[in-house]
């Protein structure tokens, strides 16, 4: 007898694990900035934490849940916290760093260093 064995996309071989408690995250990179978008549906901004430490940012969230959970078949969205981090370029100026919330949306906001931030230059060929 013999059994079909599907292939498992890379990022389901053994080696790879998902962080249990995630929440989706974009970032962009603008001419002045960077721009982080933290999806964090159904927490305060009372219950955020980010903090700049070595080169790396910490964003972080926890919640009460309510005491009795739906019967899941599937879980993606985390019911109790979420962290992540990420390590800032050297073209991050980490003093000038704001964050608001917008509809379960934290936006980030990182302003480039005045030196990353200049026009190029264009060679004129002789």
């Amino acid at each position: 007898m013999s059994y079909y064995r599907r292939r498992r996309p890379a990022y389901r071989k053994a080696e790879y694990r998902r962080p249990k408690h995630n929440v989706p995250v974009n970032i962009s990179e603008y001419g002045d900035r960077f721009e982080a978008r933290v999806y964090a549906l159904g927490f305060s901004k009372e219950n955020i934490s980010i903090t700049l430490s070595d080169d790396v940012i910490y964003i972080s969230g926890r919640r009460q849940p309510a005491e009795e959970h739906p019967p899941f078949i599937l879980q993606e969205y985390p019911i109790k916290s979420f962290e992540r981090s990420f390590e800032l370029s050297e073209r991050a100026d980490q003093n000038a760093v704001g964050a608001k919330m917008d509809n379960g949306v934290l936006l980030i906001t990182i302003m480039k260093t005045a030196a990353s931030q200049k026009p190029d230059v264009e060679v004129e060929i002789e």
